[in-house]
């Protein structure tokens, strides 16, 4: 592997990152001299690390304009969500098969996590306090779920599923503007759950229809913050933002 190609799977994976966390919101223009000065490596690297998120579909190359972060309509939206339902339903069926005492364990750690992080969302008020948290509420969501990828050993299937997942999944956007919808928020824990319980109950039946509504709800989630917040879908950026290192 060259040089430059080791440059490019690093910085392709720092500005993934950034797109996922919300640091980087969708629309937002990158422009590769930028790109270029900030990583301190020629256009080389900076390319071909565009080239890979836009084949993750996270960015897309724009005639005369650059490449921007890809934003997503609400159809493709919806269709990345049940996607990503039929995918976890299968891992998590299949993971009901395999899952041990110790699995069980790291579960529902991660589980409690996520519900502490909720609990703690659901308190505070809306605005930059919420913001502040929305970070670790979608990695302590992710861990739990990451957890049902490990047991169910689908490689192919956890690939898609977390392709799926990165459609819209910054914590920018899963913010809400007020508490009407934190029974959502709650429904949503509720249901880490319900699954981990299905899991541990070996049922696989069960579990699989869990997870599959699990991830419906999510998008009903994310419908209702968006209309909350703007009652649209995002709109382009005109600049790149910075990175932070």
């Amino acid at each position: 592997m060259s040089l430059d190609s080791t440059k490019a799977d690093d910085i392709a994976l720092v500005i993934e990152e950034a797109i996922v966390s919300g640091e980087l919101e969708p629309g937002t223009v990158l422009r590769q001299e930028q790109l270029s000065e900030q990583f301190k490596v020629s256009r080389t690297p900076i390319r071909e690390a565009l080239r890979r998120l836009a084949a993750l579909g996270l960015v897309s190359f724009v005639p005369n304009r650059g490449v921007r972060v890809r934003t997503i309509s609400r159809e493709e939206l919806h269709e990345a969500f049940m996607v990503r339902a039929e995918l976890e339903a299968l891992a998590t069926e299949v993971a009901a098969a395999n899952i041990t005492s110790e699995d069980l364990v790291e579960l529902e750690e991660a589980e409690q996590h996520f519900a502490g992080i909720s609990k703690d969302l659901r308190a505070r008020e809306p605005g930059e306090a919420r913001r502040s948290i929305m970070g670790e509420w979608v990695r302590a969501n992710h861990a739990f779920h990451d957890v049902i990828y490990r047991v169910a050993g689908l490689p192919l299937v956890e690939q898609l599923a977390k392709s799926a997942r990165r459609s819209f999944s910054g914590p920018a956007v899963w913010a809400p503007g007020d508490h009407s919808i934190d029974g959502l928020y709650a429904k949503n824990a509720e249901q880490h759950r319900a699954i981990r319980q299905a899991l541990t109950a070996g049922s696989r039946a069960g579990a699989r229809a869990l997870a599959r509504d699990h991830v419906l709800s999510s998008f009903e989630l994310l419908e209702a913050i968006l209309e909350q917040v703007g009652g649209s879908w995002p709109q382009p950026k005109r600049e790149t933002a910075k990175l932070r290192s």
